[in-house]
C-alpha cells in the first residue's frame, strides 16, 4: 500500500480544492443547460435535472442564425492565428539571424505597440478600415488581430535560444533563408508554438469588442457577439437554460482543442524549460 507524506497529502488537498473552484462553474453552466425553464428558479437548487432536455440545443441553434456565428467564429479564428504566427515567425526570424540597418530601432518600435492598450487602436484602426472599405468584411476580423507584437517577441527570444550549429549546417546543405525557416527552426520550434497557437485561437475565439464595433450585420457576426445578441432576443431574455446551452456550444471548440493539444503541450514541456533555462 504506498504511503503518503505530508507534502504529498497537501498537495492533493490543493489540487481537489482547484478542481472543485473550476469544475463546479462549468458543471453549474452544464446542468443548467440541460434543464428545463421550470426548474431554474428552484430553491434548494437541485445538483441534477429532472428532466433532461436535449432540445434546449437545438432551440438555440434554430433562434438566431447560430450556424453563421459558428462559421464566422472558425473562419476567422484559424485564419488570424494561422497569419498571425506566419508574420510573427517571419519577423522574428529576420530579426534574430538576418542583419540588416536600424534592426535594433526596428525591434524596439514591434516591442512599442505591446505598450498601447488595444481600446487606444480601435479608432485608427476603424478609421483605416473604414477608408479601404473593409468595414463588415472578413479582411476587417482577421488583419488588424494577426498583426501582434506579443507572439514576435516571443518567438524571437526563443529563436535565439536555438543551438547555432542547426542554422551553420542548414547553410552548409545549401538551404536559404526560406528553407532554413521552414525546414530548420519552425521544427525546432514547436513546443513555442503551440503555446502561441493555443493563445491566439483562445484570445481571437473570445475577442468582443472589436468584432463588434466592424460589424453591424447579423450575418458577419462571430460566438461571443452573437450571444449578445441572442440574449438580447425574446427567446433569450431571461431563459437561462437557453442561454447556457449557447454559452456550452460557444466553448464548445475550445475544450476540444485543449483535449487535442493537451498530451502535446504536456510533452513538450521539458523542452520548453530546458530551452528556458539556457
Amino acid at each position: 500500500m504506498p504511503r503518503f507524506n505530508r507534502e504529498d497529502i497537501l498537495s492533493y488537498i490543493v489540487l481537489v480544492t482547484a478542481t472543485l473552484l473550476i469544475g463546479l462553474p462549468f458543471y453549474w453552466m452544464l446542468i443548467t443547460a440541460l434543464k428545463p425553464i421550470q426548474e431554474i428558479a428552484l430553491y434548494p437548487p437541485r445538483w441534477l435535472p429532472g428532466e433532461i432536455r436535449w432540445q434546449n440545443f437545438s432551440e438555440v441553434w434554430q433562434a438566431v442564425p447560430f450556424g453563421r456565428f459558428y462559421l464566422n467564429s472558425l473562419f476567422t479564428t484559424f485564419s488570424t492565428c494561422f497569419l498571425q504566427l506566419v508574420f510573427a515567425g517571419l519577423m522574428a526570424y529576420g530579426f534574430a539571424f538576418i542583419p540588416f540597418p536600424h534592426k535594433q530601432v526596428l525591434f524596439f518600435l514591434v516591442l512599442a505597440t505591446m505598450m498601447i492598450p488595444e481600446e487606444m487602436k480601435i479608432v485608427p484602426n476603424y478609421l483605416l478600415l473604414e477608408r479601404l472599405g473593409w468595414v463588415n468584411t472578413y479582411w476587417s476580423l482577421i488583419i488588424p488581430p494577426a498583426a501582434q507584437g506579443f507572439p514576435v517577441f516571443v518567438l524571437y527570444m526563443w529563436f535565439r535560444t536555438l543551438p547555432r550549429d542547426l542554422l551553420d549546417a542548414a547553410k552548409v546543405d545549401g538551404a536559404g533563408h526560406w528553407r532554413t525557416f521552414w525546414l530548420v527552426v519552425v521544427p525546432a520550434s514547436r513546443p513555442m508554438v503551440i503555446v502561441l497557437t493555443l493563445f491566439a485561437f483562445v484570445n481571437r475565439w473570445n475577442d468582443y469588442l472589436w468584432t463588434l464595433i466592424v460589424t453591424n450585420k447579423t450575418v458577419m457576426r462571430t460566438l461571443p457577439v452573437g450571444l449578445a445578441y441572442f440574449k438580447g432576443t425574446q427567446e433569450g431574455g431571461d431563459h437561462w437554460n437557453l442561454l447556457m446551452a449557447a454559452a456550452l456550444l460557444a466553448i464548445l471548440p475550445l475544450i476540444i482543442l485543449f483535449l487535442l493539444l493537451q498530451r502535446r503541450i504536456v510533452e513538450e514541456l521539458p523542452a520548453l524549460h530546458i530551452t528556458s533555462n539556457r
